[in-house]
């Protein structure tokens, strides 16, 4: 493995979202697994990552949940307000760490970021070294290879055409990018009325071919209620 790189490194948590898809009371990254939020195990490997100085959590307006999680008080943590979607979010979280760049009279040109999902709490600090190794201005996010058979649907669900997975991969996060840049690329597909589904689609609209970098089939996103069992079997098997 190569030597890593020298920058310095803040994560990107957005965590004002619902979660309507789990069909529960509360918001998917405050269900438990284990005595823990998801949230928790999430930032958990953030911040035991040495290479990130901060994590930016940001959270919906008057979050009755946050109050009760006990990381609130750890030095890299910093809690800020979210927006109506998960690209508001992170460009709040970027203009945050932008702010305090400039406030601080330091050069933001080799600050790199990682957005990681905050129900995404499976991750390894293997991948993140593997991400790590990029190194050039387009950035990299984590992502697996599509395996399953890929159908296109006609809008009444039946099958259009199969498609050729030999090209499909599934992108999962963290992605990986120069703050500066990612920042530019959210504000100037907002400006242009885009639909950014994720960051590495706000860096191709703005003409950067971002890196796959093959990461783990177990990083999953709790999404569904059937995902919180398959992710309580992979934490408990990593804490083995």
């Amino acid at each position: 493995m190569s030597q890593v790189i020298p920058r310095k490194i803040v994560a990107v948590v957005p965590a004002a979202g619902v979660g309507s898809r789990m069909q529960t009371t509360k918001p998917k990254q405050y269900l438990e697994i284990q005595g823990k939020t998801i949230l928790e195990h999430t930032l958990s490997v953030l911040l035991s990552y040495p290479q990130i100085e901060l994590v930016i959590l940001a959270i919906a307006p008057n979050d009755p949940y946050i109050s009760t999680l006990s990381f609130l008080n750890h030095p890299k943590i910093q809690v800020i307000e979210g927006g109506e979607n998960r690209a508001d979010s992170v460009l709040n979280g970027l203009r945050a760490v932008s702010y305090q760049q400039q406030s601080a009279s330091q050069r933001s040109a080799d600050l790199w970021v990682m957005v990681h999902d905050a129900a995404r709490p499976c991750l390894t600090h293997q991948d993140l070294d593997k991400l790590m190794q990029i190194e050039d201005q387009h950035g990299a996010i984590l992502a697996i290879p599509a395996t399953d058979t890929i159908k296109r649907a006609l809008p009444n669900q039946q099958i259009k055409q199969t498609e050729d997975r030999s090209e499909l991969w599934l992108a999962q996060t963290p992605q990986f990018f120069p703050l500066d840049v990612l920042m530019q690329a959210l504000e100037q597909a907002f400006v242009q009325g885009k639909q950014v589904t994720d960051e590495a689609s706000a860096m191709e609209f703005a003409g950067y071919r971002p890196h796959l970098v093959a990461g783990r089939s177990d990083n999953i996103k709790v999404t569904r209620p059937e995902d919180l069992a398959l992710a309580e079997f992979y934490l408990t098997r990593k804490a083995q």
